[in-house]
């Protein structure tokens, strides 16, 4: 485990709190994160897949914004998938975002959600834009 940028609690989101989103490691190249299934469920009581989704997309968006943090550049997604292998009813799930492309333009990155007895429940995708950041961000 890393120790976690300063800069991190600039960056809350209402949705990754309502998620009770934990990070514990964020680096450029490699993010890890997990979610409760408890609260975040569809209505037969599995883990919701937009919940996968929000947590694949914020685990690569946060190691996007390390790597284009330096150069004054902040991403934007610009395509994201995600398939789902296992149900979920109960525990954490965790998400390692690794990246895949850390460019000047593009940064990529694959998620492998995992249960709490590491079975592989779900495999994602972000790629994100690099932009320069707005002006007062």
């Amino acid at each position: 485990m890393t120790d976690l940028p300063a800069w991190l609690d600039s960056m809350a989101s209402p949705l990754d709190a309502k998620l009770g989103l934990e990070l514990t490691e964020l680096t450029p190249s490699r993010v890890v994160g997990s979610i409760p299934v408890e609260g975040n469920q569809q209505p037969f009581g599995l883990l919701h897949g937009g919940a996968s989704g929000v947590l694949v997309e914020t685990l690569a968006s946060m190691g996007a914004v390390a790597h284009g943090m330096p150069d004054g550049k902040v991403p934007v997604g610009v395509d994201l998938n995600v398939t789902h292998l296992k149900a979920v009813r109960s525990g954490r799930v965790t998400g390692v975002a690794t990246a895949l492309h850390l460019g000047r333009t593009l940064a990529v990155y694959q998620v492998e959600i995992t249960d709490d007895a590491g079975r592989t429940t779900a495999i994602g995708r972000l790629t994100c834009r690099l932009i320069a950041a707005p002006a007062g961000s």
